[in-house]
């Protein structure tokens, strides 16, 4: 974790105003109060319409949820974000990610072993953080294994995520309860 305390308060569901009600009942019947949702409460406008996107890349994507959560993890490890990380650490085990799999978003594209679609979602993550650009050598490495659309999804992936750690680590957002660390 960047910061040790929140610099902005994950808000209880009494301190919740109309609107983030509102934003928050489907995530309570669904038992998903986690602190990221919790932080963005204090700020329902931007809320809702930040969910929008996020619902698209999370679960309407036409990525496969491994290739997903293997980009995820990557840009979150990158940007050192702890909570990302942690998150979805846990979402990619439910997707069937080996604990193998999801260490090599630490080690990225030159990670032994990787299958070539690994390796060029790794390297095209790698890329987009770096330079904002996806070279024409991992653009056509993408190209061999992925539709248009979903190397568009790759890129709004990649760019969702970094945002999402730019927020986790600026607001300071605290690991929710039984979320693993860096080490898994």
């Amino acid at each position: 974790m960047r910061v040790s305390e929140p610099r902005i308060e994950a808000l209880e569901q009494d301190q919740w105003n109309d609107a983030a009600q509102e934003i928050m009942a489907p995530m309570v019947e669904q038992g998903r109060v986690f602190n990221v949702f919790k932080t963005m409460t204090n700020h329902p406008d931007l809320m809702r319409r930040w969910l929008v996107f996020a619902n698209h890349i999370l679960g309407k994507s036409t990525l496969d949820v491994r290739e997903r959560e293997l980009i995820i993890l990557r840009i979150g490890f990158l940007c050192q974000a702890g909570y990302e990380w942690g998150q979805h650490v846990v979402i990619a085990r439910e997707g069937g990610m080996t604990d193998e799999e999801i260490r090599s978003a630490q080690t990225g594209p030159d990670t032994p072993g990787l299958s070539a679609l690994d390796k060029w979602l790794l390297q095209a993550t790698d890329e987009l953080h770096a330079d904002a650009h996806i070279s024409d050598a991992a653009w056509n490495g993408l190209s061999e294994h992925l539709s248009t659309q979903q190397i568009m999804d790759v890129v709004f992936t990649v760019g969702q995520y970094n945002l999402v750690s730019m927020a986790l680590n600026s607001f300071g957002v605290q690991l929710d309860d039984g979320l693993p660390g860096w080490d898994i």
